[in-house]
């Protein structure tokens, strides 16, 4: 579907208001599309009154203020072999199994992770600079 902005946020706020614990929602598409917006959106829908960042620089963000916790993870930086022992350092599969919701960014470079029942979402930009393309899959 081709949303602009405020399309992108109330999806993912109506998104919010179906996630149950344990659920992944995995984010793709390129820099700028929109998939910080997108886990924003996602916070807000599930209550979360913090600040959200992007934690491009420390590679997840816990929220515990919302209907449930969310847990933003941004892979962005990582990369060869050590992308799978950082997040295991991290704890990951405490996250994405545990009693939140984890919202990861750049999932398309960690595909061996990503849990078969996450909530893949692509986010294009197009032709448009105020609109984008959401493909769910």
């Amino acid at each position: 579907m081709l949303v602009d902005e405020n399309g992108l946020k109330r999806i993912g706020r109506e998104l919010a208001g179906r996630l149950e614990p344990g659920t992944v929602v995995a984010l793709t598409g390129d820099l700028g599309a929109g998939k910080t917006t997108f886990a924003k959106a996602v916070a807000e829908g599930l209550g979360v009154t913090d600040e959200i960042t992007s934690p491009t620089f420390t590679l997840i963000h816990e929220y515990t203020s919302g209907r449930l916790p969310l847990y933003h993870f941004d892979v962005y930086r990582l990369s060869g072999p050590s992308v799978y022992e950082e997040l295991e350092n991290l704890g990951w599969e405490d996250y994405f199994y545990g009693k939140g919701v984890c919202v990861v960014e750049w999932a398309d470079l960690i595909p061996e992770i990503i849990p078969g029942d996450a909530v893949r979402i692509i986010i294009s930009q197009t032709n448009s600079p105020d609109k984008r393309e959401v493909k769910f899959s």
